[in-house]
C-alpha cells in the first residue's frame, strides 16, 4: 500500500530535482521491502545458508571481500565486457553504414548475421577460449559476437525509419548520401541506436560472465561464481551476483540517461 501511494504521487514539478527524487522513491522502497521480506522469511523458516543465505550475510560478505570483488569487477567488466562492448558496437555501427549504402550487402549478409547470432553462447565460448586464450581477450570476443548483431539490426532499421516524403525532400535539395545521412537519417535512427545500445549493455556483462565458466585466470565474476558454488560458499556467490546486478543496472541506466538527453524530441520521451 505504501509503494502504491508513493507511485500515485504527482509532484508539482516532475522534471525538477524533487520530482526526479520522488520518482525514485517508490522503486527504492519496493526494493527494500523485498530485501526485508527475504531476510524475515529465511530466518523465520531456518533456511540453510547453503541453499539461500539472508541479505545480511551477503552484505557482510561484500564488506569483508571488497578487494576480491574489485579484482573480479575489473577483470570481467572493465577488461572483458567493456572492451568487447566497444569493439562490437563500433563494428556494428560501421557495418550498418556500409550495409545501408549498398543494398546487395543487406540482402546477402544480414541473413548470415542472423544465423551467426542464433549460435548458442555455450557452444561459441569454448571455441573463443581456445582461439584467444584464457585471459580477457577471449571474453571480449564472446561479447563482440553477442552484441554485434542486435546493434547492427537496430541501426539498420533506424536508418530506414525516415518516410518517403523526407527522403524526397533531401533529393530535391540535391543532398548526397552522406549529407542526407548526417542531416536526416542518423538523427532519426537515434532511438533505434540507443535501443541497441541498451540491449547490448545487458548482453555484454552476461556474455563475459558466461565465457569465464569455460576458462579464465583465477579472477573474474564468472570464475568466482563457479568455484565458490563448488565450495558451497553461497554468500560469496550471491555477493558476486549482487555486484554483477549493480554494475549491469548502472551500465544500462547510463545509456537510458543518454537516450533521454539525445532523443528528447521523440514521442517515447515526452511523457517521462
Amino acid at each position: 500500500m505504501l509503494v502504491a501511494r508513493l507511485a500515485d504521487l504527482r509532484p508539482p514539478h516532475p522534471r525538477g530535482p524533487a520530482g526526479r527524487m520522488q520518482a525514485l522513491l517508490a522503486p527504492v522502497v519496493f526494493g527494500l521491502t523485498l530485501i526485508w521480506f527475504w531476510e524475515v522469511v529465511v530466518r523465520a523458516l531456518g533456511v540453510p545458508r547453503v541453499i539461500l543465505p539472508p541479505p545480511s550475510a551477503i552484505g557482510a560478505r561484500i564488506a569483508a571481500s571488497t578487494d576480491v570483488l574489485w579484482v573480479d569487477f575489473v577483470q570481467t567488466f572493465v577488461k572483458g565486457a567493456l572492451s568487447g562492448f566497444a569493439i562490437g558496437v563500433g563494428a556494428a555501427l560501421l557495418f550498418a553504414l556500409v550495409v545501408d549504402r549498398y543494398i546487395f550487402l543487406r540482402r546477402g549478409l544480414l541473413p548470415v548475421g542472423n544465423f551467426l547470432a542464433a549460435l548458442p553462447i555455450i557452444g561459441t565460448a569454448p571455441i573463443m577460449v581456445m582461439w584467444f586464450g584464457f585471459d580477457w581477450p577471449s571474453k571480449a570476443a564472446v561479447v563482440v559476437a553477442m552484441v554485434f548483431f542486435p546493434m547492427l539490426v537496430n541501426t539498420v532499421q533506424g536508418l530506414a525509419a525516415t518516410d518517403a516524403m523526407q527522403r524526397d525532400q533531401m533529393r530535391t535539395w540535391s543532398a548526397s548520401w552522406a549529407q542526407a545521412l548526417i542531416a536526416l537519417r542518423l538523427p532519426a535512427a537515434m532511438p533505434f541506436i540507443f535501443n541497441g545500445l541498451k540491449i547490448s549493455a545487458t548482453l555484454a556483462l552476461i556474455g563475459a560472465i558466461v565465457a569465464e565458466f569455460f576458462g579464465s585466470p583465477t579472477r573474474g565474476l564468472g570464475f568466482r561464481i563457479s568455484t565458490e558454488v563448488g565450495r558451497l560458499q553461497l554468500d560469496m556467490v550471491w555477493a558476486e551476483i549482487a555486484v554483477a546486478a549493480l554494475v549491469g543496472s548502472a551500465f544500462y541506466g547510463l545509456w537510458a540517461l543518454l537516450e533521454r538527453r539525445v532523443t528528447f524530441w521523440h514521442p517515447s520521451q515526452r511523457g517521462r
